[in-house]
């Protein structure tokens, strides 16, 4: 039945520990070395093949994966969140995180997390560095509205961050010199920000028109609250949409209800929130936009469908109608906006997968 040797290893920025076992034979061996893939693979190469080698999930990304399969090495990496801890267990360390590893490899326990290569990753961490300026220029205007609320200061107009707000903001002056420069300071990060993140669009754009991911990103735009740096977010976020069903992709987002059930109790609760968060946010936050009212697309929106198939063309006008049905239904029956919203957006998950998924089968049969 047995006829791997199953390698678990435990993964840090300085150091690898490694278990070997082989349930075959009993025989366990245990080492400690430094964090370079050579000197891993090295190691692994000490034992008779198959070898299958697991490591979780976390900071040191994918480069000890790619490293060895490149070199024969069946390895693969172990979604954190899915990994079985006993309730009773107590104690952590490196040589028992690398033990469990390799026993639930041994008796197939591990939930796989998808390896990208590394042009798929280096357009994740583009989409996700415009997502971390966002929230930085959103907490930098936090703090400038912070200020004047304190000190009873309020701009007289309902818009704000435009140009005659930046104008009433420079307006501003305070008695005290700290909080002057303190206030100065907050105002000067929030425009740079605001210019760094202009920035960033402009390239997340210019990408996303050159990148393999280009039709599926003209795709999902077709949905209503998908714009560009969205759609190109969950583009290279989910990567290969064929690797779901329209009903799978929403426990893969998070966006299921978790459920406890015994005997012949059953209850639901809040939504799982596993799998990928920016993916699941970026959808809650398209979702919102389905509710507002919707009899035919807007100028945007037919600028777009022009550019996408027939086929893509109908699915994406089924789901913008179905949406805002949805919604509607939702507030005639007065359910609470934020559960709607997370309904919504499960929903909007599968429409998202009925236009790319096609795309990207039709895509792989043109290359075989």
């Amino acid at each position: 039945m047995f006829e791997h040797t199953f390698i678990g290893l435990d993964v840090h920025a300085v150091n690898i520990v490694g278990h070997a076992l082989n349930p075959a034979t009993g025989e366990i061996s245990t080492h400690t070395m430094a964090s370079e893939p050579p000197m891993v693979l090295e190691w692994v190469h000490r034992f008779e093949p198959p070898v299958k080698v697991v490591y979780e999930s976390g900071p040191t990304g994918f480069v000890l994966a790619r490293y060895l399969r490149a070199a024969g090495i069946n390895c693969v990496v172990a979604a954190a969140s899915k990994l079985l801890r006993a309730p009773g267990d107590r104690v952590k360390t490196d040589r028992r995180d690398a033990r469990v590893l390799a026993e639930m490899l041994a008796v197939g326990s591990i939930t796989e997390v998808r390896i990208p290569d590394p042009d798929e990753e280096a357009l994740r961490d583009l989409s996700r560095l415009r997502s971390g300026t966002a929230k930085d220029l959103a907490h930098a205007r936090q703090h400038v509205n912070a200020i004047l609320l304190r000190h009873g200061i309020r701009y007289p107009n309902d818009t704000r961050w435009t140009k005659e707000h930046s104008l009433w903001l420079h307006r501003q002056r305070f008695e005290q010199p700290a909080l002057q420069f303190t206030y100065e300071a907050d105002v000067e990060q929030a425009e740079l920000l605001a210019g760094h993140l202009a920035r960033i669009d402009k390239h997340v754009e210019a990408t996303a028109r050159a990148c393999r991911y280009g039709p599926v990103i003209d795709a999902l735009m077709c949905m209503r609250g998908i714009q560009i740096t969205t759609a190109f977010g969950l583009a290279v976020e989910i990567g290969d949409w064929t690797r779901f069903t329209g009903s799978s992709i929403g426990s893969y987002l998070g966006l299921v209800p978790s459920e406890n059930s015994s005997g012949q109790s059953r209850h639901l609760g809040a939504i799982t929130k596993a799998g990928n968060t920016y993916a699941r946010k970026l959808l809650i936050e398209a979702a919102w936009q389905h509710r507002r009212p919707y009899s035919r697309p807007g100028e945007r929106l037919l600028r777009q469908l022009d550019l996408v198939a027939p086929a893509t063309r109908i699915r994406a006008l089924e789901g913008n109608h179905r949406l805002h049905h949805k919604w509607e239904v939702f507030d005639e029956r007065h359910k609470t906006s934020v559960k709607a919203n997370t309904a919504i957006a499960r929903e909007l998950a599968g429409w998202c997968w009925s236009l790319a998924a096609p795309l990207q089968r039709g895509e792989s049969m043109t290359a075989a």
